[in-house]
């Protein structure tokens, strides 16, 4: 390093405490602070063996090298929250078609208020993310992103626009994809239960129908959870490579 050590430190910091504030499986909006300030400070020791940080000259050009080091944890770490978000929107429209989007309780990840099958399906994502040493890969992205992007002021590329696009596709196409055979099986039930009440017309569907549609929408659920995993994996794998892309914007 070529300057005072603990300024040097303050801007190693920057791009590991970024990646710890947006990524789920490090942060969170229920972790204590003193936990993610904890693990920033231990990344961001830890980098500094193969690291080196630059002599800076001026007020302005650290600011400018603080604000790209912040951009690009942000950008890998969208990448995990994007996974969660993708999982989530998969449990909305699966609580839409089951009737579940009435009831709502605390997301632990987001801190906010989720349906109970959108809450299920980013826990599983999470969970999943885990079990195939995710945070193992987030954080080798985050070392190989130091040799990639070294530290320094860089400009943006216009390739981000692009990456930032593609992400939310893959948001869409994995939420869609996830929630597919609950939507094609109650799409039946509900075909069905039309021809029932035009050949029945006494018969009382609104009373009928709900039950029907929580105990088929549940039964589907349960039988598509086994394979969710699966999904999960190659959905974080797309993603992961997508957020590195997109911090590679901030050359």
């Amino acid at each position: 390093m070529d300057f005072v050590p603990a300024a040097a430190l303050g801007v190693m910091i920057a791009r590991p405490a970024m990646l710890i504030a947006t990524a789920p499986p490090f942060g969170g909006s229920f972790a204590p602070p003193q936990v993610r300030i904890g693990l920033a400070v231990l990344l961001a020791l830890a980098m500094t063996a193969n690291t080196r940080v630059p002599e800076i000259g001026s007020s302005v050009a650290i600011v400018l090298i603080i604000a790209r080091e912040m951009a690009i944890g942000l950008a890998i770490g969208l990448a995990i929250r994007a996974l969660v978000a993708g999982a989530e929107m998969a449990g909305h429209l699966t609580a839409t078609q089951v009737g579940f989007t009435y009831g709502a309780v605390v997301d632990p990840l987001s801190g906010v208020r989720n349906n109970i099958i959108a809450a299920l399906y980013g826990n599983l994502a999470l969970v999943t993310f885990f079990a195939i040493d995710g945070h193992h890969a987030l954080i080798r992205a985050l070392a190989a992103s130091y040799q990639r992007m070294p530290i320094g002021v860089g400009a943006v590329d216009e390739s981000l626009v692009r990456s930032v696009m593609q992400m939310l596709g893959v948001i869409f196409v994995m939420g869609v994809r996830f929630a597919m055979p609950v939507i094609i099986v109650l799409l039946v039930v509900e075909l069905a239960m039309g021809l029932i009440s035009r050949s029945a017309p006494m018969l009382n569907l609104l009373v009928v129908a709900a039950p029907i549609r929580v105990l088929v929408g549940l039964t589907v659920v349960a039988a598509v959870l086994p394979a969710a995993p699966g999904v999960i994996r190659r959905f974080s794998t797309v993603l992961l490579e997508l957020g590195v892309t997109m911090a590679g914007a901030f050359r």
